[in-house]
């Protein structure tokens, strides 16, 4: 695919900051510059709502999630609610040079950069084509990353290959 700087609403593929090796794919919010807030799960990115045809909500809340960057900040990345200080502004969070914002089309349950921070620009390997497998991942999966966690989801995966995999989103593209 052609090469092109990175665009908001674009679905990028990226090294996790936090998680060595791990590799993550989120829709980017926030480029170098932008303001970012949510307000009653709405984004609001430079002053403006957000219209967001593509999100999928499960419908429970969690405020700090539903009115990011307010209240208390907490994450899979323990330096994040320190490095989130150095970026507010008048109730936005303002993204860096360098940096992205990105968060999950499946909001209620996404672990992005609410959770874990900035994506920074050496990170971004590309955007994904087209979705060739879907598997049915276990609530606070990603959240186990030793060895014997991986070893462990590997054989989930083998056990439960035909029931879990979510057929229906296979070789669909993204956009």
């Amino acid at each position: 695919m052609p090469y092109r700087d990175i665009k908001r609403g674009d679905i990028i593929v990226f090294l996790h900051p936090s998680e060595p090796g791990m590799y993550v794919v989120k829709r980017v919010m926030g480029i170098p510059g932008d303001r970012i807030h949510l307000k009653n799960g709405v984004v609001y990115r430079n002053g403006e709502e957000l219209h967001e045809p593509y999100l999928l909500r499960q419908g429970t809340f969690d405020e700090y999630r539903e009115n990011f960057p307010q209240g208390r900040a907490f994450g899979a990345n323990p330096e994040w609610p320190l490095v989130m200080r150095n970026h507010l502004q008048d109730g936005d969070l303002v993204v860096p040079p360098d940096n992205y914002f990105g968060m999950g089309d499946h909001r209620d349950v996404s672990l992005d950069s609410r959770y874990w921070g900035f994506i920074p620009r050496r990170n971004i390997i590309g955007r994904p084509v087209f979705i060739y497998w879907s598997f049915d991942t276990p609530a606070r999966q990603y959240e186990h990353t030793g060895v014997g966690d991986r070893v462990g989801f590997f054989f989930h995966v083998v056990t439960h290959f035909l029931g879990e995999t979510r057929w229906r989103r296979m070789f669909h593209l993204v956009h």
